[in-house]
């Protein structure tokens, strides 16, 4: 990889977690606005779906800095986001639904899946151990957020396929590789394919099966 295609895939893999960053804090800023917190609450319960995920990742990986301390201008326009979205949102009288905080998070599961597969493979680590920092990188925000919004985590009681759509996102980022891909074109489709699974889940309504602990329905 010559250092031009390096510094092109940097980039890439920058603005896709720019991005993830963004979408995931707007998923945040929704949902507290959703639980009607003032503005600090809607300020901290972004940042942690924004940077919980990366953070948790980065400390597995003992990757430092953290990627938002390297990146310390992201908090300025986490707040500048805040800001507007609160103000926008106030002037428009935008009515809040659950259903509104499922999109942007959808983007920002196969984003931060993708670009945390591929951060964990630079480091040498296994396929699996990749593919769950993948994971754990687009999940774990929206675990906290959940938590702090009073709420057990949706990846965990919503029977809709999250996790296990970023899970076989995250695989492509290593297929790519396996079959000497270009980064780039295997990120972007890891990222959309864990959008896409997500997406079908929200618009089929398809649930996981769940665990019956009714003793009258055995058989």
């Amino acid at each position: 990889m010559n250092s031009l295609t390096m510094f092109n895939f940097s980039l890439l893999q920058t603005l896709v977690e720019v991005l993830a960053t963004l979408t995931f804090a707007l998923s945040g800023m929704l949902e507290a606005a959703r639980k009607r917190l003032d503005v600090v609450g809607v300020c901290v319960v972004a940042g942690l779906t924004a940077f919980g995920g990366g953070t948790l990742r980065d400390i597995l990986l003992d990757r430092r800095p953290f990627f938002w301390v390297q990146h310390a201008a992201w908090l300025w326009a986490l707040l500048a986001l805040c800001t507007v979205v609160m103000l926008t949102l106030r002037s428009h009288h935008f009515e809040l639904t659950e259903r509104a905080v499922l999109w942007p998070d959808a983007l920002g599961l196969g984003l931060f899946s993708a670009s945390g597969t591929q951060i964990a493979l630079e480091m040498q680590m296994p396929a699996i151990v990749a593919v769950l920092m993948g994971v754990i990188s687009a999940v774990f925000g929206g675990v906290l957020r959940d938590i702090v919004c009073n709420e057990i985590p949706s990846v965990f009681r919503g029977h809709r396929p999250y996790a296990v759509c970023a899970f076989i996102g995250s695989w492509i980022v290593v297929l790519g590789q396996v079959f000497h891909a270009p980064d780039w074109l295997a990120l972007v489709a890891a990222a959309a394919t864990t959008v896409l699974l997500r997406g079908l889940a929200l618009w089929s309504g398809y649930r996981l099966p769940s665990w019956d602990t009714d003793p009258s329905s055995a058989d």
